[in-house]
């Protein structure tokens, strides 16, 4: 092959390894019932003026499962950080105790667990798209090149088995997820 196949090639790959890193990230927002720290990966603190990540001014832990606990670094911003959980709409009843934060996790009902596994399927069906986008884009860069018909056939087929190798990874993260998603 060429360098210009290798480097389509290899952009392609990345590509569509960035879009199940993404969904990875995606899915990790979605919550299975166990308590973790990452259900309050996307909550922002007004901090000082600035809108800040919650890792960055406090703690945060699960000292069991059905428990999130958030211990600021600062006490005075213990109010701010309970606004924040509740402007998140996380669906969390932050509780304050004068020291730290405590969340309680519900536990899902069945017609939550359902919805969330909506949720997680319609994330997967966008990485699906995100890869199927990056073949595409892929297989005509290898058509605007300057090589013969057979190569060009060759290519595309690399794509395609790039292609199908990340398209069954998504929809092993999604069984995954799934699985826990309606485990009780």
């Amino acid at each position: 092959m060429n360098e210009e196949l290798d480097f389509i090639f290899e952009s392609t790959q990345e590509n569509m390894h960035n879009a199940i890193k993404h969904l990875e990230k995606q899915l990790l927002n979605i919550r299975a019932g166990k308590a973790s720290p990452a259900m309050l990966g996307s909550v922002m603190v007004e901090y000082y003026g600035s809108m800040t990540p919650l890792q960055q001014v406090a703690n945060v832990n699960t000292p069991d499962a059905r428990t999130i606990t958030v211990q600021p670094f600062e006490r005075k911003a213990i109010q701010d950080i309970e606004k924040a959980i509740m402007v998140a709409n996380l669906g969390f009843n932050p509780m304050n105790n004068g020291d730290s934060v405590i969340i309680s996790v519900p536990p899902l009902t069945e017609e939550r667990r359902r919805e969330l596994v909506k949720q997680a399927k319609s994330e997967t069906e966008d990485a699906k798209i995100g890869i199927r986008n990056d073949r595409k884009v892929a297989n005509n860069d290898i058509k605007k090149l300057d090589i013969s018909d057979d190569a060009k056939k060759i290519a595309e087929e690399n794509i395609q088995e790039l292609t199908d190798k990340h398209i069954k990874k998504v929809e092993s993260i999604f069984e995954y997820k799934e699985k826990e998603i309606m485990t009780i």
